[in-house]
């Protein structure tokens, strides 16, 4: 009963850098962890991987072969792992009693329409796989409202569709204000409340006026399903990455027992640290007083010297 996760997200929001960290994390807790690599652009990464879809298939190959470009190049890599399927089966038996990690392409419709990784992953259930997809975005898009309003929709889709227990992520919290400044507290955007108020940033703008029922019918959308909230992550900050990996373990099982008698007790003592993360703390480390924890750290880091 192997667990994982599947690490999704739009090009830049960080999943790379997510899957070199959360394995160092995890390593460092006694866990053994692999990644798999399933980005056939994607070779140059910081990780070392245990499986990569380039072994199988590279989107050089598929572009040159069939001539197609970038995007269809790689729907078509994901639908040659799907029909050599066989392939990542015999690769992943090769490691019993692992954690994977499974660090995918970039490529929105993936996870939103498209099949083929879908039934990768439906076969991979089907080898009693427990998953937990973990959909990365990028914390910039909290300081526009059409932006964040775009990420609620593509969430919820992509939740629909994968059908799988599912923790969002807005990656680099520590740079979130690096492009605006938020018009509610950290909290408003990671629990996602109510979003009349987001309505209103919406139609401020001529723009948003002439477009006002539909920006309507999607903020209602997203609140008549209830489903999409948030969990803020700097993967430099341990204490956001426990958190996010405590209700990764309980999203996929993996709290309640598994893989090795050895990792139990670790699993145990990840849920006894606390199951949501202390957004108000965040939101001062990193948006009102970023400054003052930088310098508090860094006298630290002189004390320790």
């Amino acid at each position: 009963m192997p667990f994982a996760q599947l690490v999704i997200g739009p090009p830049g929001s960080g999943k790379t850098t997510y899957c070199h960290g959360m394995v160092q994390f995890m390593t460092a807790l006694g866990r053994k962890v692999a990644i798999v690599n399933l980005d056939p652009a994607n070779d140059q990464v910081p990780y070392e991987s245990t499986i990569e879809l380039s072994e199988l298939i590279t989107l050089d190959d598929a572009m040159e072969t069939v001539g197609l470009g970038p995007n269809g190049g790689m729907i078509y890599c994901i639908d040659y792992l799907c029909q050599n399927f066989d392939w990542l089966e015999k690769r992943l038996a090769d490691y019993p009693d692992t954690y994977f990690i499974f660090d995918c392409p970039g490529q929105v419709e993936l996870y939103t329409h498209h099949e083929g990784l879908r039934e990768v992953v439906e076969k991979l259930v089907k080898l009693d796989f427990r998953f937990a997809t973990v959909n990365l975005v990028d914390a910039h898009h909290c300081t526009d409202a059409a932006k964040f309003v775009s990420v609620l929709m593509m969430s919820l889709k992509t939740m629909l569709w994968l059908e799988l227990p599912h923790i969002n992520v807005l990656s680099k919290i520590d740079l979130i204000e690096s492009y605006g400044k938020l018009d509610f507290n950290l909290e408003y955007y990671t629990e996602v409340q109510d979003l009349s108020y987001l309505l209103e940033c919406l139609n401020a703008g001529p723009f948003g006026q002439k477009y006002h029922r539909l920006n309507q019918a999607m903020c209602q959308l997203v609140e008549d399903f209830s489903l999409v909230s948030f969990y803020p992550l700097c993967i430099e900050d341990k204490k956001l990455v426990n958190n996010l990996l405590t209700a990764i373990d309980r999203a996929n099982g993996c709290a309640f027992g598994g893989l090795s008698q050895g990792n139990n007790s670790i699993m145990e003592v990840a849920v006894k640290a606390g199951l949501n993360s202390d957004v108000w703390d965040v939101q001062e480390q990193y948006i009102d007083y970023p400054e003052l924890y930088k310098k508090s750290s860094a006298q630290d880091n002189d004390r320790d010297s």
